[in-house]
């Protein structure tokens, strides 16, 4: 298996074809247990967003609002965690997932402004990499990176980052990154998005290797479009 210079593998995916369409519907038990433990630890759900077709897994997207204590959208995923990922032999507990990602308090958010992309993207994002572990028998968890194309392209127009990577939540509460249901473990996994050479980075040292410039920088998940990058190199201009 390819590896990345830290020892980390790569997959990928670009020659792999994705399995056929296979209708899906969403599981009410699991949906309501993913709901109260949203309620419990992060606040009320003002909205689902639900699917109306669904291929492989019924992906919804719960909507907290921002409040006092948390003054940022909250979007998390249920029906990720309804079919096992298929994890290598050795992994433990790590299985079912959900995503989350955090989005700052001025962020535009209704199915009207849905319909621009620079709006959309991170919903996109969250659903699109739900899916993605049962469409190519794969999976998804701590430290994983994955990259917006081949070279990456920024997800959007007014900002340079180009790559998700999965953490637990800095800003959530440990509390809300697992819950034990009768027959599994679901792991919570916040989005983050991150530069090109912070990506460079992880791949080169580990994951562990971006964490000293997201302290130094009080990056969070909570996304900032405009943030620094924490593994960029300023340029000094001298006389030598």
């Amino acid at each position: 298996m390819e590896k990345s210079e830290s020892g980390s593998p790569i997959y990928r995916y670009e020659n792999k074809t994705p399995k056929e369409f296979e209708p899906a519907f969403g599981d009410d038990d699991t949906i309501e247990d993913i709901s109260n433990h949203i309620e419990k630890y992060i606040g009320p759900i003002h909205m689902v967003f639900h699917e109306i077709i669904s291929d492989k897994v019924h992906i919804d997207v719960h909507w907290v609002q921002p409040t006092e204590e948390k003054p940022f959208h909250t979007l998390i995923t249920s029906g990720m965690s309804d079919k096992a990922m298929n994890t290598p032999e050795g992994v433990d507990n790590a299985a079912y997932a959900e995503l989350c990602i955090c989005l700052p308090e001025e962020w535009k958010i209704s199915q009207e402004d849905f319909e621009d992309d620079s709006n959309y993207w991170p919903i996109y994002w969250l659903k699109f990499l739900a899916r993605f572990p049962h469409e190519y028998d794969t999976w998804l968890g701590f430290g994983h990176t994955i990259p917006n194309g081949d070279p990456p392209a920024p997800f959007t127009e007014n900002t340079g980052l180009n790559t998700m990577l999965l953490l637990p939540s800095i800003v959530l509460g440990e509390e809300f990154m697992s819950l034990e249901l009768e027959n599994k473990t679901v792991n919570f996994f916040a989005l983050i998005p991150l530069y090109t050479e912070e990506v460079e980075l992880k791949m080169k040292k580990g994951v562990d290797s971006l964490f000293d410039g997201f302290d130094k920088h009080k990056v969070t998940d909570i996304l900032d479009l405009n943030r620094p990058n924490t593994a960029k190199r300023k340029k000094i201009f001298g006389l030598f």
